[in-house]
């Protein structure tokens, strides 16, 4: 048994390199739909739909515990699923929760009633289905009151960042910072809620200036996993070698994850 790990494209990466670093001794299994890639402009049918397919996947490499690195499919998909689909014995977790602990300075499972936070303006940076979704929004309700979010709908980053060409990716954060700013001037904190955005995140921390607090998850989710695991020792699986699946081509996947992370990774067919 290994913890599975989803996401749309590469962007679940840079999640799992945090895992790894925080939890050396716990096994991953890693599924990448790039073949379907980007899900930020699909409809919340279509995400729903693709998401289980990859999940049923990694149920079949044996991993019980699986967490959707993926920010559209956690705000798209996550709660149906929760709801009318993953069976006893399964468990699927999303990446808002812990950005949003983190937020709120909350201890992780924390469920006292929502309160007032240091923090009031949040400019919240994602694809355009997690915005429309209002995932985080409904998320952060349930844990603070009084904070208002600006939320950016940043077309066209992930596209860029999944073929390689980091000088569109960059031109595109600082045009889609720009234009929140036209509408939130002075945020405290800005959210990056796409797992492909941290390896953008200097090109957000240039563009909003240092006065902004910036949230980015994977090592966030990695603490979380941490804590979850503390507590549910039966989902930690046994010892093995991590292994990265994708519904693209492994070969040309495998070259750009290698050049994302720096390290050669090496992809099969899902």
């Amino acid at each position: 048994m290994a913890v599975g790990v989803f996401d749309s494209g590469l962007g679940g990466l840079t999640v799992l390199s945090a895992l790894e670093k925080r939890l050396p001794d716990v096994p991953f299994v890693y599924f990448g739909d790039n073949a379907n890639t980007p899900y930020g402009v699909r409809d919340a049918d279509d995400i729903f739909a693709l998401t289980c397919t990859g999940v049923e996947r990694l149920w079949d490499e044996g991993c019980d515990l699986v967490i959707l690195a993926c920010n559209t499919a956690s705000a798209a998909a996550l709660r149906r699923m929760q709801e009318s689909w993953v069976p006893e014995g399964k468990r699927v977790l999303g990446v808002f929760v812990p950005l949003i602990e983190a937020l709120t300075e909350r201890q992780w499972g924390d469920n006292s009633p929502p309160r007032e936070v240091a923090i009031k303006h949040v400019a919240l940076f994602a694809t355009p289905a997690t915005v429309q979704s209002r995932a985080f929004q409904r998320e952060l309700a349930f844990r603070a009151i009084g904070v208002d979010v600006e939320a950016q709908p940043c077309g066209g980053v992930v596209d860029a960042i999944e073929e390689g060409d980091m000088i569109l990716a960059e031109a595109l954060v600082h045009s889609h910072v720009a234009a929140l700013k036209r509408r939130m001037p002075r945020p405290d904190a800005a959210v990056l809620g796409c797992t492909h955005y941290p390896l953008m995140e200097e090109a957000f921390r240039a563009a909003l200036g240092p006065e902004v607090a910036v949230y980015s998850q994977p090592d966030l989710v990695a603490a979380s996993l941490e804590d979850y695991l503390m507590r549910h020792p039966d989902m930690r699986g046994a010892d093995g070698e991590n292994a990265y699946l994708t519904t693209g081509d492994p070969v040309a996947v495998g070259h750009k994850a290698t050049w994302f992370l720096r390290r050669k990774i090496d992809f099969r067919p899902a």
